[in-house]
């Protein structure tokens, strides 16, 4: 049997319509959109073909919206005979690996990203007026951006944090607003070819977002977290997780804290899979691991259509 490790995508890779065509492909997929209807409270199928997509701008619907269609594309694969391996996910896709790997339910991992989609939303609600959010820095090294973001916090540019280490040239820092353009205009003489505003609501993954994270740690009271059945990463430390254990201690710090994905890539990939499968939406994963340099191939499965091709 090939060896395949699921990679699931985060917030930012949704779109209209998203998951339609895997809802009816088997009945673990329908069970998870009924499951995820009763959780946030909305019809998700009416609620994913809405024409403006406006409920996905909130993080209490987004976050689990998005966890449905990684856990239903598992699904798929998996009635499909294509298993995971190991399992691994970008920022708020942890959460499908999580419920992949065995350590948490699948009603658990859409409960608590509805909890921890609100609390992220209302901490970036209070720091509206500061203009917080993300910014990707295009073609400077992962170590000269880490650098700098430290040079110049000694120096007296605060409240801009390394938040993503997505690839060898393109490395997301969250801040205030004032941070992100003083940044702006540094990174650019230093040499960085773009420095891109991200849409998303606020400085996510940074010490700014520590009152979302320890609300959070409390919410996780009475949440069973068990060892993991099959292999899974973590972004806070970029290397695997061995017990339910730490997954549940690692939940709140990553929060307010850098996405190490490089360092996952590597130990995926260390790992020796016959290939990566991006299971969600989009195809965000996909190019980032094929900007990692790894031989080992990596595919969408986030529709019927890219399945059928594996």
């Amino acid at each position: 049997m090939k060896k395949y490790v699921f990679l699931f995508p985060g917030q930012g890779s949704q779109y209209t319509g998203m998951g339609m065509d895997i809802l009816d492909a088997s009945n673990e997929a329908k069970d998870l959109f009924a499951l995820a209807s009763e959780v946030i409270g909305r019809d998700v199928k009416k609620l994913l073909g809405e024409a403006d997509g406006a409920a996905f701008k909130r993080g209490g619907i987004a976050q689990p919206v998005i966890t449905l269609v990684n856990l239903a594309a598992a699904a798929v694969l998996k009635s499909r005979g294509i298993l995971a391996f190991a399992c691994a996910g970008h920022s708020l896709g942890e959460y499908a690996a999580l419920a992949v790997s065995g350590i948490v339910s699948a009603e658990d991992s859409l409960r608590l990203t509805a909890r921890r989609g609100k609390l992220m939303q209302d901490a970036a609600d209070v720091l509206v007026e500061s203009g917080g959010g993300m910014a990707a820095v295009m073609g400077l090294p992962s170590g000269e951006v880490e650098k700098a973001v430290n040079d110049w916090a000694e120096s007296g540019l605060r409240d801009l944090y390394v938040a993503n280490f997505n690839s060898p040239a393109q490395t997301v820092v969250s801040g205030t607003g004032k941070a992100l353009s003083e940044a702006e205009t540094r990174f650019k003489e230093a040499g960085a070819r773009r420095f891109i505003r991200l849409p998303v609501a606020g400085p996510f993954h940074s010490p700014l977002m520590a009152e979302a994270a320890d609300k959070f740690a409390a919410a996780l009271d009475g949440i069973s977290f068990a060892d993991p059945r099959v292999p899974f990463f973590s972004n806070v430390t970029g290397k695997q997780v061995t017990s339910g254990a730490e997954a549940k201690r690692l939940a709140p710090l990553q929060i307010r804290g850098p996405v190490r994905w490089l360092d996952e890539e590597k130990a995926i990939a260390e790992t020796a899979p016959d290939a990566v499968l991006e299971a969600g939406p989009g195809r965000i994963l996909t190019g980032l691991w094929k900007d990692s340099g790894s031989a080992i191939p990596c595919y969408p499965a986030g529709k019927f259509a890219d399945i059928e091709k594996i």
